[in-house]
């Protein structure tokens, strides 16, 4: 039976001689001798001294109950074993297998699980890299979202650099904007060190060669005494040593040819240089990386020109007598960007001063440009036929189909009208139209905040020329305030414009007394907070009393045209 066994098997007396070896076993173990009855088992095979075979041999032997290990033996067998050693009252009787192959299998499976787990790991720090970099269009915050995206994930910490398109001393501008350690009681010492860390940069310095060359620089060893070498001594070195990088990684950020920024990866002893998929997996950050931040670069510029383009087109507000005028724009600070608001106020032939409120569809360049020649169209009509708002909102609806300016936009025209009776009075008619924009606010001289309503509501400008348009006509007392504004003003992602609107009217209500410069501002303050997620325009009219000095002005009150 023991020699028809699949298993090999051998037994040993109490003095470590072999006294019986199965054929299974006599072909496993001839590299290493040939017959082996009545050979001591430490001198045919002395490798095995020292290692889990004596010591398991010896303590069933002694202890006279049964043992299960696995063990490897070195060439020339240069296998594993599970082996079982079954004392008995004559010696030991072992039975073995080889389970290399087995082992290897196992060991093959573990490493492909490690390498499914690493190919995981990666992709999904390149997921969270191009989600985080791509949910802003600011440079300073997608640099900052990717220092702490890499560490741990790829080294034990980081500098992240931009390059700006100044040049100073004959190079471009580098600034350390982000930074971040594995270790939270270092982190402030790595913001120290970004700090300090570019003006002490050598002409040498692996930073400006990796922006000189577009290519990566890397160094597995020494990196402390390295980089200490091209920092001109100070705060910056002695930061250096309390860091005692080992090794780092330089990677340019680039996008579109050019370099905008770098990436500047650390690692400690412990932690050794870089893996090669580590370094793979760098170089694919730092591209997506570069290619966020030179689309935060161009949008910035883009963002730049449009709001030029508009504030451009926004011209001051004129001052018509016994009458302040005061106008607002406020671009907004995320991704929504420059938009198509205008405000605009003008005086027509007749004297009569006209305030209009409007927003074109969309963002960006070409709803700033789109709303140019809007207010320009409606601009040239008002002035030159000096008709009532509802119909320049007719004509410039129709010029608009003429032209095929294809766009939507919402407006607000209102005309303040006087006659001479309505001036003894102390009155004064507003005159208005919207095409679908929101309602005109009127705060009385009493505090009351009440809405400008149309009789019906009426389309936006751009959808049906042939739509009809109507005025409405309010009297007004001196001392009243008409504001008109963009949904900029109202706007939250949490709740809906009605919502907006009594929250306007209520602070609208709580500013009443202050003087029309500072009602602007505080409601700016208060509702947007300086910072709004859409963009901001806003038109104001307050009438002061005719029969006094103008508020802020000089001299006797004086004649002046009825319409005004």
């Amino acid at each position: 039976m023991l020699e028809a066994m699949p298993a090999a098997f051998f037994s040993l007396n109490r003095a470590w001689q072999f006294t019986y070896v199965n054929a299974h076993a006599q072909r496993m173990l001839q590299p290493v001798s040939g017959d082996l009855i009545g050979q001591v088992i430490w001198e045919a095979f002395p490798d095995a001294v020292g290692t889990p075979f004596e010591e398991h041999y010896r303590q069933a032997m002694i202890s006279r109950q049964t043992r299960t290990f696995e063990a490897y033996y070195p060439p020339p067998l240069d296998a594993h074993y599970e082996v079982l050693a079954w004392p008995s009252p004559d010696g030991l009787a072992v039975y073995f297998l080889d389970i290399t192959a087995r082992r290897q299998e196992t060991q093959r499976a573990t490493e492909a699980a490690q390498r499914a787990a690493q190919a995981a790991a990666r992709l999904e720090l390149l997921a969270a890299v191009t989600d985080q970099l791509g949910g802003t269009m600011l440079a300073e915050q997608a640099v900052a979202r990717l220092a702490r995206l890499v560490v741990p994930a790829l080294a034990d910490w980081c500098v992240v650099t931009l390059v700006d398109d100044d040049l100073a001393g004959g190079r471009r501008t580098l600034r350390d904007v982000g930074w971040w350690h594995a270790r939270e009681d270092l982190r402030p010492v790595v913001e120290a060190y970004g700090s300090a860390r570019i003006p002490a940069l050598r002409d040498q310095a692996f930073l400006l060669r990796a922006l000189a060359s577009g290519e990566r620089i890397t160094l597995d060893r020494d990196a402390t005494s390295r980089i200490r070498d091209v920092l001109t001594p100070g705060p910056a070195t002695e930061l250096l040593e309390q860091l005692a990088p080992e090794s780092f990684v330089v990677l340019p950020l680039r996008a579109r040819d050019r370099t905008v920024g770098l990436l500047t990866l650390f690692n400690d002893a412990a932690r050794g240089p870089m893996s090669a998929a580590d370094l793979v997996t760098a170089g694919e950050v730092a591209a997506r990386a570069g290619m966020a931040l030179d689309n935060a670069r161009l949008y910035r510029q883009q963002r730049l020109l449009a709001e030029e383009l508009q504030r451009s087109l926004l011209t001051a507000p004129p001052e018509p007598d016994h009458a302040e005028v005061v106008v607002r724009y406020l671009p907004a600070v995320e991704a929504a960007a420059v938009g198509g608001d205008w405000y605009d106020a003008f005086f027509q032939a007749d004297g009569a001063t006209v305030l209009v409120i409007g927003d074109v569809a969309g963002h960006h360049i070409a709803a700033a440009a789109a709303m140019g020649q809007l207010r320009a169209l409606l601009r040239g009509i008002a002035t030159s036929h000096g008709t009532g708002p509802a119909d320049v909102l007719t004509r410039l609806d129709n010029s608009m189909a003429l032209l095929d300016v294809g766009v939507l936009a919402t407006a607000t025209i209102a005309r303040l009208e006087q006659t001479m009776d309505e001036r003894l009075r102390g009155v004064t008619r507003l005159r208005w139209a919207n095409a679908g924009h929101l309602p005109p606010l009127v705060l009385a001289p009493d505090g009351t905040v009440t809405e400008l309503a149309n009789r019906r509501a009426e389309l936006p400008l751009g959808v049906n020329p042939a739509t009809p348009r109507t005025d409405s006509v309010a009297v007004l007392d001196r001392g009243t305030t008409v504001l008109l504004y963009t949904d900029g003003l109202i706007e939250r992602r949490d709740s809906d414009l009605d919502a907006g609107i009594t929250r306007l009217k209520d602070a609208l209500a709580e500013l009443a007394d202050l003087p029309l410069q500072d009602l602007c501002d505080q409601l700016l303050h208060r509702l947007v907070d300086g910072r709004p997620d859409d963009d901001v325009a806003l038109v104001t009219v307050r009438l002061h009393r005719q029969d006094q000095q103008h508020p802020g002005r000089h001299g006797s009150p004086g004649p002046s045209p009825i319409s005004r």
